[in-house]
């Protein structure tokens, strides 16, 4: 048995830290009890700071980690798109296969337990099939042209049997309303709601939002000059949309894990659409990303209110200088001071495992679980997160 000990204890098991916290836990990292020290001086490792659950990082393309510092900032969506179309494939097989391995291994050391990545190719497989860090590969699917469904379709399902191959959680997911033809949509959301997950960019910018209520916008302008087909204008929001197309898959209610990405144009009829027909919605906060491609956030008291499960991710370094939760939770933190860490982490872990599936054993610090065990430094007085605040993982 081994014994940590720190200032503040998150179990995410209650609604607060514990002051003076200790966990005790055996060799291969499962808690078997944690309680409050009498006297944090006899700890033989005792920790200014917190300690917390191991993170669950929802959202994340590892395999972009070869396009850091590439990208500029502020190019919207349109311009986005055209710069990930354009370097995509600046960097060998060899230097992106390092890349994945060192952020992947990064992540962990910074405290991440598990992810859900999103997969276009088998770059990042045999590297998570031998990760402890756990991850769920949801296989991005694109295709405008509605006579291409068929072929797309085949492709990825091949793609998935390389995955189970390697032991991996994998199966197709639709990319985004604005890269799929209608009949793509609603085959690549079939295809994964048998899986029981399903992670979707939804309403990312409003830029999107032109597209599909007007017919008009950068992105509408940028699929006509490539010669590309594009979505039905609807005069409805792209989730509404989405929504749609997800019901021609199966009628609802839908019992399966939906994760929506990004959500920068959530109001309160998306919110209502999407409780009347999903039992278990998430939304997937990447607050960095956002500000690197559009400068806006999503509206985050409103999701709140409205009763949505949030969970966080870091997105790719192709719309992010790094990959790190803490980094994320203090954007969060800085741009919406009524957040506390509390708040924060229960989205960054115990959310995020839920989202999963996994919060059996993971998301928070719970006797028989063995979620990871991480160090967060230099907190304020008050006990919240600073910029010189800093994740490790201890166990």
């Amino acid at each position: 048995m081994k014994r940590i000990a720190a200032e503040y204890l998150y179990t995410l098991e209650g609604d607060a830290p514990v002051r003076n916290g200790y966990v005790e836990f055996d060799e291969d990292g499962t808690v078997l009890a944690t309680g409050v020290t009498e006297d944090p001086s006899a700890e033989a490792e005792f920790f200014r700071g917190a300690v917390v659950p191991g993170f669950v990082n929802t959202h994340c393309h590892v395999e972009l980690s070869s396009m850091k510092g590439l990208f500029r900032k502020g190019s919207g969506m349109a311009g986005f798109i055209d710069q990930i179309n354009a370097l995509r494939d600046t960097k060998s097989r060899e230097e992106k296969i390092a890349d994945i391995r060192f952020w992947m291994d990064k992540m962990y050391a910074d405290g991440v337990s598990a992810m859900a990545d999103i997969s276009n190719c088998a770059d990042s497989f045999a590297i998570k099939a031998a990760h402890p860090m756990y991850t769920r590969s949801f296989l991005e699917v694109f295709g405008t042209e509605p006579e291409d469904c068929d072929a797309v379709m085949d492709s990825v399902r091949r793609l998935k049997e390389l995955a189970d191959s390697f032991g991996l959680d994998a199966a197709p997911t639709p990319h985004a309303c604005y890269t799929m033809s209608p009949e793509l949509m609603t085959a690549a959301s079939r295809e994964g709601l048998r899986s029981g997950f399903l992670s979707f960019h939804s309403e990312e910018s409003d830029e999107e939002e032109q597209m599909l209520r007007t017919g008009s916008g950068p992105m509408w302008d940028n699929r006509k000059a490539a010669g590309m087909s594009t979505p039905p204008v609807t005069g409805k929001s792209s989730l509404l949309y989405f929504l749609d197309r997800l019901q021609a898959a199966h009628p609802a209610p839908f019992d399966e894990h939906i994760l929506l990405v990004h959500e920068v144009c959530m109001d309160r009829e998306g919110i209502d659409a999407v409780k009347a027909v999903m039992r278990h919605p998430f939304v997937a906060l990447c607050p960095l990303s956002n500000l690197f491609i559009h400068n806006v956030l999503p509206p985050v008291r409103l999701m709140m209110e409205g009763g949505l499960k949030l969970t966080v991710g870091t997105d790719s370094l192709s719309s992010n200088d790094t990959l790190d939760m803490l980094k994320e939770l203090f954007c969060l933190q800085e741009n919406f001071p009524f957040l506390d860490l509390q708040t924060l982490l229960v989205w960054a872990c115990r959310n995020g495992a839920e989202f999963l599936g996994k919060e059996g054993s993971m998301g928070s610090i719970a006797p028989g679980k063995k979620p990871g065990l991480v160090h967060i430094s230099s907190l304020s007085p008050s006990g919240v997160l600073t910029t010189g605040s800093v994740s490790k993982r201890l166990v």
